[in-house]
């Protein structure tokens, strides 16, 4: 099963990634994890990304596109894999569309949490007091917000024009928003 998992920040992706891979068997991958392992640990990726997650930048498209591409060849994505925080752009598309072709295999579902902005906000400033996150405040929260839905709404018309967006309610209980999406999920695969 090869899956996506989008939505703005604060919607609780990371969250329901992890429980719809295991759920499925598959692993969860975040591209957000991958960056912060990076900054965190001083590798000269994280040096060089550091400064734009500090912004509420995204990394660009081919340090993405190349660590994702490396990521998805490791052994536990062999029988499948989730997606999180990828892809942001149209270009990120295009570039999962060939690594796709040139492995004989296509996207079976793109799983898109919705949910009330000024909700996801609170979250997130709530988040960035309790995880001490430098990268959540109010302005750069803002700033987030605005860039993912300038870059990532496009993307899901085109994951809704393939007939592979599956919209599910990002409110409620970890426990009730996971079961509505594999309750999506499994009545769209059958």
């Amino acid at each position: 099963m090869r899956l996506l998992i989008m939505g703005p920040p604060g919607v609780g992706k990371g969250t329901q990634a992890c429980g719809v891979a295991t759920h499925y068997g598959v692993p969860a991958i975040s591209t957000g994890e991958i960056f912060r392992n990076h900054v965190k640990g001083e590798t000269p990726l994280g040096q060089r990304i550091s400064a734009t997650l500090a912004a509420g930048g995204y990394v660009p498209d081919e340090v993405t596109n190349a660590i994702v591409a490396d990521r998805l060849q490791q052994a536990d994505a062999a029988a499948g894999w989730l997606l999180d925080g990828y892809p942001r752009t149209a270009v990120q598309v295009e570039a999962l569309d060939s690594f796709l072709a040139e492995e004989s295999s296509a996207l079976d579902a793109v799983i898109s949490l919705l949910a009330d902005r000024e909700l996801l906000v609170g979250r997130l400033l709530k988040r960035a007091e309790i995880e001490g996150r430098d990268d959540d405040n109010a302005e750069t929260i803002q700033h987030r917000m605005d860039v993912y839905h300038a870059a990532t709404d496009p993307l899901l018309d085109t994951y809704r024009q393939r007939g592979l967006l599956i919209e599910v309610d990002g409110l409620g209980t970890i426990e009730e928003v996971g079961e509505r999406i594999t309750t999506a999920l499994d009545a769209k695969l059958a």
